[in-house]
């Protein structure tokens, strides 16, 4: 995929067959909708893109307003790459282009993607108070030469995909219906911070991620997880299992995600993954987080923890699962 930082230092010749919104998380919805994109494209022998903003929208118009992210606006053209489509654009949203008349945002498109048409949702509009409605953009089109395609909204098992729908089910811990929803396990990435190395007295060490504020956390409790150190496309996958939540039996004051990667590191090596990046990969809710009488109880349930996530990810249940796996962060 060709990345661009503004749609102003493209200039791609055309014919170019395009869509636009925040696309967070890029469900299955928004997957339907970028087979059509590519689709148009092909049909016309153009290329197809995505712009998509940063900041978001409501951190500029609403600063208020918390933000609850699935997914960074990289993450999101990344995974529109891996689905075929030729152009990717970050655009910077400022004040000013909130308050670009539909015609003017459409022209700068026309001009610097030579744009042949839209792919969009039903509920679609842009510029200024959101007045580039599906009529308007249909009849800019027909005086600028382009196309308006709406693609209409994907079910699954009878439920409408919505990206609001996806938030509330992770805070819900409903990992498994996230996943079908998205078309993929919910994944979250964070560096390798020090923490409390609590962990490495009951010889059960996990790694503390620093995840950024924005993004939006399962509930707190207790999931299998794959993870990747480093690369997440070329490191391997890795069994672990994770908390999300205080820590109340140990007197926690700050939520963190914590990771129990099992069997790392492998013999002769030596696990040092601090400042490294390590994504997680949400498979099943095992439990929700609570607090025990006394660190002995804690550790007989994270041993029950243990036996689970494995079972759940189909890795081996005979092996020890209280070596030394890493020397990152410590629970």
């Amino acid at each position: 995929m060709q990345i661009f930082r503004d749609v102003r230092d493209a200039h791609l010749p055309g014919p170019t067959f395009l869509t636009i919104g925040n696309f967070d998380g890029l469900h299955r919805g928004h997957q339907v909708l970028l087979a059509r994109l590519r689709a148009n494209a092909a049909n016309a022998g153009g290329q197809s893109a995505l712009l998509t903003f940063d900041p978001h929208p409501l951190a500029v118009l609403r600063p208020d307003t918390p933000l609850h992210l699935l997914t960074t606006p990289l993450e999101r053209l990344t995974l529109a790459g891996n689905l075929g489509v030729d152009v990717g654009i970050v655009q910077p949203f400022t004040r000013e282009l909130a308050q670009l008349e539909p015609s003017a945002f459409l022209q700068l498109l026309h001009t610097h993607l030579g744009l042949a048409g839209l792919t969009v949702g039903p509920d679609f509009a842009l510029g200024r108070d959101r007045s580039g409605t599906l009529d308007v953009l249909t009849e800019l089109g027909r005086q600028m030469g382009f196309g308006v395609d709406v693609v209409e909204p994907v079910a699954v098992a009878g439920e409408e995909v919505r990206s609001y729908t996806i938030r509330q089910a992770l805070r819900e811990g409903q990992v498994e219906r996230v996943a079908s929803l998205l078309g993929r396990e919910y994944t979250v990435s964070g560096q390798v911070a020090h923490g409390d190395h609590r962990g490495r007295t009951i010889n059960v060490p996990t790694a503390n991620l620093q995840v950024d504020e924005n993004r939006l956390l399962p509930a707190d409790g207790v999931y299998a997880t794959w993870a990747w150190i480093g690369d997440a496309v070329r490191a391997p996958r890795l069994a672990g299992v994770t908390n999300v939540g205080m820590r109340p039996t140990v007197g926690g004051t700050e939520r963190r995600v914590e990771c129990h990667i099992f069997d790392f590191p492998a013999p002769g090596e030596s696990g040092e993954i601090y400042g490294q990046t390590v994504t997680l990969a949400f498979v099943q809710r095992l439990r929700a987080e609570q607090r025990f009488a006394n660190l002995d109880e804690l550790i007989v349930q994270i041993q029950r923890d243990i036996t689970a996530a494995r079972r759940v990810l189909g890795v081996d249940t005979s092996g020890n699962a209280n070596g030394p796996l890493t020397n990152a962060d410590k629970r």
